[in-house]
């Protein structure tokens, strides 16, 4: 019943017949966490070049959007822009948020990442691997794929 009551509550959100629910001052919680999300991910580092995907603008601050769940649950919601629409190290950009953000949210959350629409030629396919648990942990399993996201979300000294 929790599912479904949850399930409801993000289509009523989706849909903006449920924004004026919310009590005094969640929206602007909802917004502190939004910055805190992405002052986490804007360092990451792009896996072909130098610069962090902030400086490619491939995350900016209205790309991430946090919405409570419940009183101490978020979900939060990533659209990232790859450089180009035909990127090749889109998923593994996908990849590197979700690390990232599962090793340092200090909050309970649920985590969607998705390729802002039509920014990619494959966004669909992209969308559903980074967002599967399954793909994601097999992924992480492999030696130089686990090496390569370690660079890219390891913080510069």
């Amino acid at each position: 019943m929790a599912l479904l009551g949850g399930l409801l509550g993000r289509l009523l959100w989706l849909s903006g017949l449920r924004r004026g629910r919310h009590a005094p001052g969640t929206q602007a919680m909802d917004q502190d966490r939004a910055l805190e999300v992405y002052d986490i991910i804007r360092t990451i580092r792009d896996p072909e070049k130098p610069n962090t995907l902030e400086e490619l603008e491939v995350v900016t601050e209205s790309c991430v959007e946090v919405h409570e769940i419940n009183e101490d649950e978020y979900l939060v919601i990533i659209r990232f822009t790859p450089t180009v629409p035909h990127c090749s190290l889109a998923t593994l950009i996908g990849l590197c948020l979700r690390i990232k953000l599962q090793r340092c949210l200090p909050f309970k959350h649920k985590l969607e990442i998705y390729i802002s629409e039509g920014t990619h030629s494959t966004e669909e396919d992209i969308n559903k691997q980074i967002n599967d648990k399954e793909r994601v942990a097999a992924a992480m399993e492999n030696p130089n794929l686990r090496e390569i996201v370690e660079q890219c979300v390891t913080e510069p000294d």
